[in-house]
């Protein structure tokens, strides 16, 4: 198959995504065209194996369990009082709350696989508060959704358990992997805080907080916590598969929903109903990645691109920066995950074949989706937390608030490509 014809069936998906078509829709219309362009009516028997396949895979069992475990915690009320307990131990900093919003983002992030429900936790419990506080909304607003953008990079990460499906790579490695890299940026984006307050000198810090009651609140983030070292510490040890890991930190979800009092009927009703559509929506890409996929794999698509790529002599580096500018700008106008998963199957043997490690290539890809979420106009945390602040400003606040961490965030995937081992290190030692 010609690169004319690739590109031509790539911006056709892309065209239709932006004219408002689902994105499985896109996918699976165009993964279906060209399989029948090539193969004709017996292209349409081997899709039904593979769907098949699909959703008879245990592995992504995973996605519902980790966004279940997510909804409890935030349903129950234990988002919040994280919140208050890491605001008693940060609002001393120059930058005051902006650091909560940071370090909660980053704990919530270690008991949800969402960059959406991330931000969105935390600008419901942070914004009226900061609004309150006399905070500028642009630097609030750009932390938050900074900050959420750490839900799909510190583990557990639905992103990474759609990645580790389509590559056929280890899910427990890639959350490990995740681990250092989640650290380093919310250090980096604390940091930036910091220097931006010291400064300008003008952000506020809060009042100082006694001793005996910043201790007495650190029980408000045993929960979160213990969730994480259950999770990580089962897959690292390999007690547990990816799916058994999730399955434990549901019970422990519940258990500490049951001992804060919320444990409801409607309250698990309405975590059992959201937990549904954000699922259905994810599997349902999916699956119409695979039928993509199919169609890809059939016609010979990667084996084309990737002799058409490495014709051109490129280092694993150059590829690597090229591919930064290309996600950088598709970011900008498709939803992450449709990105994420029209994009894998094509650059995945690239990198391979380059010799780029795929647990490495994994980190790389959730950065770029990290870009992707808070670069306009598409950016998909710029409009959650627009749509819960407290004001009626206008969403440039938000859009400035988020730019320099635009720049942090390449800056530090400039540093994971010159020191891959933030991101391979780690998982060696399992």
């Amino acid at each position: 198959m010609s690169i004319t014809y690739i590109l031509i069936g790539f911006f056709i998906m892309l065209g239709m995504m932006l004219v408002g078509l689902p994105i499985a829709t896109s996918m699976a219309a165009v993964g279906i065209l060209g399989g029948l362009l090539a193969y004709g009516l017996p292209f349409i028997n081997s899709i039904a194996p593979v769907i098949w396949g699909v959703h008879n895979d245990n592995l992504l069992t995973s996605v519902p369990l980790f966004i279940l475990m997510g909804e409890l915690l935030l349903r129950s009320g234990i988002a919040d009082r994280m919140f208050g307990a890491l605001a008693a131990w940060l609002g001393r900093l120059p930058g005051g709350l902006l650091h909560t919003n940071i370090g909660c983002s980053a704990l919530f992030a270690a008991t949800s696989g969402s960059s959406v429900a991330t931000a969105a936790t935390i600008g419901t419990v942070a914004l009226p508060s900061l609004h309150q506080r006399g905070y500028r909304m642009d630097m609030s607003l750009g932390s938050i959704a900074a900050g959420g953008t750490l839900g799909i990079l510190i583990p557990p990460s639905v992103n990474m358990i759609v990645y580790g499906s389509l590559t056929d790579t280890s899910i427990g490695r890639l959350f490990v992997a995740g681990i250092i890299p989640g650290l380093l940026l919310t250090a980096a984006f604390m940091t930036f805080i910091l220097v931006h307050a010291l400064i300008t000198k003008s952000t506020i810090r809060e009042e100082k907080v006694p001793l005996p009651v910043k201790l007495r609140l650190l029980k408000d983030l045993v929960p979160p916590g213990v969730i994480f070292l259950i999770v990580m510490g089962s897959l690292y040890t390999g007690v547990a598969t990816t799916t058994e890991s999730a399955a434990l930190g549901v019970v422990a979800s519940l258990i500490f929903t049951w001992q804060s009092g919320s444990l409801k009927w409607k309250l698990l009703q309405n975590c059992f109903v959201q937990t549904g559509k954000t699922s259905g929506m994810i599997l349902l890409i999916i699956t119409a990645a695979f039928v993509l996929n199919l169609a890809i794999s059939l016609t010979g698509v990667a084996e084309t691109m990737t002799k058409w790529v490495t014709s051109f002599g490129l280092s694993g580096t150059q590829f690597l920066l090229v591919l930064v500018v290309f996600y950088l700008l598709l970011g900008m106008f498709m939803d992450v995950m449709s990105m994420m998963v029209a994009t894998v199957p094509i650059t995945f043997p690239i990198v391979v074949a380059l010799g780029i490690d795929p647990i490495w290539f994994g980190v790389f890809i959730v950065l770029m989706c990290e870009l992707g979420l808070i670069t306009p106009p598409v950016g998909m945390n710029l409009f959650v937390v627009q749509g819960i602040r407290p004001d009626k400003g206008t969403i440039k606040d938000t859009i400035f608030g988020a730019f320099p961490y635009v720049l942090i965030l390449l800056a530090f995937t400039g540093l994971l490509i010159a020191f891959p081992s933030i991101a391979t290190w780690l998982p060696r030692q399992m």
